[in-house]
């Protein structure tokens, strides 16, 4: 199920100040996918999921769910939540402790007067597909955080939503854990046919459910596309700067050639990705830690690569990598460095760097 959501404005007061949540969302969430609205805490997007389920009014706009409007101002409609056909997992999963799984789960069907074997029999199929059958006479509470999670998303699922919205519901379990539900969580959706909007600022969570990204700042959605598309070729530098580690260098272009673009920085001259720029603009120079590649002693490097060379400043063992910091002119950059290559605090590196991943971002 589609979800269009046009010029949707939400406002606080707080403190005495008008604080705008949302400023003017423009937004199509595709039907059957798990679209990620990505950003720092803060920036809106729990507020638009919050409009999108109908827990928020907004000022203005309008949001459609397939072909049906469900919120707008200019027509005076507000479809109530409960009638708009989503399902909901919150960051603390909302279980109730008196109730057991089988009653959690069942709750939505029993609100909506379902024939009692009909329940039986939807509850069943839906804790055997989130794999939990066997549990359903134990209180929810007394599961583990990930067992409660997918009690949370049973109670989403049984009642057949056309849309499912989270927000955060990973945020509350241990790294170790949070990994493995991330997994079983994206396992899950693929198999359904539904759209599945997710909140988080954790932006490992983001590149791994999504099939598409929105990142928002304040109120506005900044960039979005496929999770590889706005890790290596982001087109601003928030963007490069929040979904993952990067060097940011100053940069000026100084020329454009067939298959690259040529900045000055104080790395010295770097060609980069080809970008639709100038001679003389200013850009922000952008690489990642894992692809700057140091060099062998030979100095054997391939053909149109660039090579740049520091000094250690710091190295720190991480566990699969040593995580150094170099310095090159002015710049402190951060490289990654295979265990296995022996180079210690104070040493002299080159490194050698592929124009296709110098990514030119805005200034």
């Amino acid at each position: 199920m589609e979800i269009r959501i046009e010029g949707l404005t939400k406002s606080y007061v707080s403190e005495g100040k008008k604080v705008k949540a949302l400023d003017g969302i423009d937004l199509t969430i595709p039907a059957n996918e798990i679209f990620t609205l990505l950003g720092p805490s803060g920036c809106g997007k729990t507020t638009l999921l919050r409009c999108i389920v109908g827990l928020e009014t907004p000022d203005e706009g309008e949001i459609r769910i397939g072909g049906d409007i469900v919120w707008s101002g200019k027509q005076g409609i507000a479809v109530p939540p409960e009638k708009r056909g989503l399902g909901m997992v919150f960051q603390t999963y909302a279980i109730w402790p008196h109730m057991s799984v089988f009653d959690n789960v069942a709750y939505p069907l029993q609100v909506r007067g379902e024939r009692k074997d009909a329940i039986r029999e939807k509850v069943a199929q839906t804790l055997r597909f989130v794999q939990l059958e066997g549990v359903e006479t134990r209180s929810a509470t007394r599961l583990s955080g990930g067992q409660q999670q997918r009690v949370a998303l049973a109670r989403a699922l049984v009642a057949e939503p056309k849309v499912i919205l989270f927000d955060e519901p990973l945020s509350n379990l241990d790294a170790k854990l949070r990994e493995e539900t991330r997994k079983v969580l994206r396992s899950f959706l693929s198999k359904l046919d539904i759209t599945a909007v997710y909140v988080t600022h954790d932006r490992v969570e983001a590149l791994a459910l999504s099939d598409s990204i929105a990142v928002m700042r304040a109120g506005h959605i900044i960039e979005r596309g496929s999770p590889q598309k706005i890790y290596f070729d982001a087109d601003h530098r928030f963007v490069a700067d929040f979904i993952g580690r990067a060097n940011l260098v100053q940069a000026t272009v100084r020329e454009q050639q067939a298959d690259a673009t040529v900045v000055e920085c104080a790395l010295g001259a770097i060609r980069c990705q080809r970008r639709d720029v100038s001679a003389g603009d200013q850009v922000t120079l952008c690489i990642r830690p894992e692809f700057m590649h140091l060099t062998g002693a030979g100095g054997d490097t391939p053909p149109g690569q660039n090579v740049i060379s520091g000094r250690i400043e710091t190295l720190d063992f991480v566990g699969e990598v040593y995580e150094a910091e170099v310095r090159i002119g002015g710049e402190l950059l951060l490289a990654r460095v295979d265990p296995d290559v022996r180079v210690a605090q104070g040493d002299s590196v080159s490194f050698a760097l592929a124009p296709a991943h110098c990514l030119l971002v805005s200034a």
